[in-house]
């Protein structure tokens, strides 16, 4: 009986620790919504206030699509995060395949590299891969396919090393009987990893996109060095330049925030049972 009531007042304030973690979460996004649709006048009197009758205005959001020009900004980066994102799922993913099911020469090595490939942040990177796409003429060509092109390539880089160790995990789980009988049937390589392979491991490849979609998404240190003109910029370079320029237009900075986060929360709320899925698997199994 003791053991039991124990075990009650710990889960209870565990659920109290998770409902305050919460709480303090979601009201800072609640608060910038609730402040998108204020003028900025009302929200420098009166921030905290709910936008009601009088107070409430879409002007905001008419604003940031008719003068910030977000329809292209949102296109710029759903091409490069969908881009980054398809590209990792295929590369990482026959990487991981020939890591795991070969033995080569300094198969280990390579795993080793990969690994510590992950301790190595962009920003010390990013001057010799500028140096390296300009002389490419990729970086600051002009052209807007080519300066997305420039985010895209580093941004496949900057992804590869933790898709490859997801991935890794998972496939080594998996067992060896069903590729072998379809190399018996006449399965070439390529055959089986498309036909076995990425079947059998779809919640990790779902997570890998996801995350690899998302962060490209909110990468705005890439995007600041290769996107010079207003016609390429992404959703977040935008976000940066209306923060600049319009420092004490609240209510248009919260409205391009909040367009900016929305839509990634409801792409996170919609497929976190396949993020954790795919997380969870690899870590058991692996």
């Amino acid at each position: 009986m003791k053991k039991n009531h124990i075990k009650n007042v710990n889960t209870f304030i565990i659920y109290i620790v998770l409902i305050f973690w919460a709480v303090t979460t979601i009201y800072p996004i609640f608060w910038v919504i609730s402040n998108s649709f204020k003028d900025k006048k009302q929200i420098m009197s009166d921030a905290f206030s709910m936008p009601v009758g009088k107070l409430f205005t879409t002007a905001n959001y008419t604003d940031a699509f008719s003068k910030m020009n977000i329809i292209n900004a949102y296109k710029n980066s759903i091409i490069i995060s969908g881009c980054v994102a398809a590209v990792v799922i295929l590369l990482a993913g026959m990487a991981s395949f020939a890591l795991v099911r070969y033995s080569f020469k300094g198969n280990k090595l390579l795993y080793n590299i990969v690994i510590a490939a992950m301790m190595f942040p962009v920003f010390s990177t990013i001057i010799p891969v500028f140096r390296m796409e300009f002389g490419w003429g990729i970086a600051g060509s002009g052209k807007t396919w080519m300066s997305l092109l420039s985010v895209i390539l580093p941004q496949i880089a900057g992804n590869m090393a933790f898709a490859i160790v997801v991935l890794t995990g998972y496939i080594r789980s998996l067992p060896i009987d069903l590729e072998e009988a379809a190399f018996m049937e006449g399965c070439n390589a390529y055959q089986i990893f498309f036909k076995v392979i990425m079947p059998l491991t779809k919640p990790s490849f779902a997570t890998v996109g996801i995350f690899s979609f998302l962060w490209s998404y909110n990468d705005l240190f890439t995007q600041q060095f290769f996107l010079r003109n207003k016609d390429e910029w992404a959703i977040t370079r935008l976000l940066l330049e209306i923060s600049s320029k319009e420092e004490t237009n609240y209510g248009l900075m919260a409205a391009v925030v909040t367009l900016v986060v929305v839509p990634l929360l409801i792409v996170y709320v919609c497929l976190q049972k396949y993020i954790v899925k795919g997380m969870t698997a690899g870590a058991v199994k692996g």
